[in-house]
């Protein structure tokens, strides 16, 4: 079964629950960002020197001006032991600062298929944005099929992307003891009334857990205004083995015009 691990702003040695047979498969997302808008929002999740019992994880900021404003974020790690073949993941970097006409969609071919149609759920891990433009990044799939899905990776209006990375996590529709969905503050209020604190309750449906699950939480778009330090944190309480409710918020000064996350939830 998968497991859980989070990490924060500077460097982890994620120590795993056991020793593997062969190096885990991992995924990873931002789920916290606490960062300065003096210089351009930088931040990048990243795992090395991956062996059988641990990983080195890594968060990287862009803070120029030390002491002015420490930088923190935190990140979630879902970790697949390699025997367990039911799940796919893979992650993909959009970069039109290196490369103008780098589409900001892509076509994912699954290295094996599904028996069907499978369920995807996206994530952002690295976003570089200009700090003179508000803050808009998205990540999404489509035309999802047994063979692969189409990933969506992208900015709107007058906001200024150099980079972001989506990461992507693939597993049978019908697989038990497993539920994810994407959330976002447009559930709850419109783009033109923003807030500081968004929190909603959701039931896992058909889906039923021997136990409270673990939950997987990842920021997948952002619409924050760039006047202001970006602080978003994404992050669940209340989990039963039927509900939980998710939570994205902000403090401060910080305007959130709009803010989304992956959940997953699994025993």
């Amino acid at each position: 079964m998968p497991f859980l691990c989070e990490f924060n702003h500077t460097q982890t040695t994620l120590n795993f629950p056991r020793l593997f047979v062969d190096r885990p498969r991992l995924a990873h997302g931002i789920r916290l960002l606490d960062i300065g808008n003096h210089a351009n929002i930088r931040v990048s999740s990243s795992l090395q020197h991956l062996t059988r019992s641990s990983v080195d994880c890594h968060i990287t900021t862009c803070n120029t001006t030390p002491g002015v404003y420490r930088d923190v974020a935190f990140a979630h790690v879902f970790a697949l032991a390699p025997g367990d073949l039911d799940f796919l993941t893979g992650e993909h970097m959009h970069n039109p600062w290196v490369n103008p006409n780098d589409p900001a969609s892509v076509r994912i071919d699954f290295e094996r298929p599904f028996v069907t149609p499978p369920k995807v759920v996206v994530f952002l891990n690295c976003i570089d944005l200009d700090k003179n433009h508000h803050w808009r990044v998205k990540t999404t799939a489509s035309d999802i099929d047994v063979k692969g899905f189409t990933l969506h990776i992208g900015t709107w209006l007058d906001t200024i992307l150099y980079a972001v990375r989506a990461g992507w996590i693939a597993y049978p529709e019908d697989r038990e003891h497993i539920f994810s969905t994407s959330v976002s503050t447009l559930d709850i209020r419109p783009v033109n009334e923003p807030q500081l604190e968004h929190s909603k309750e959701i039931s896992f449906d058909s889906v039923e857990f021997l136990k409270t699950p673990s939950v997987f939480v990842a920021l997948n778009s952002l619409d924050i205004d760039c006047k202001t330090s970006l602080r978003i944190h994404a992050r669940v309480d209340g989990t039963s083995t039927t509900r939980l409710v998710w939570h994205i918020d902000s403090w401060a000064d910080t305007v959130v015009y709009s803010a989304g996350a992956t959940i997953i939830a699994f025993n």
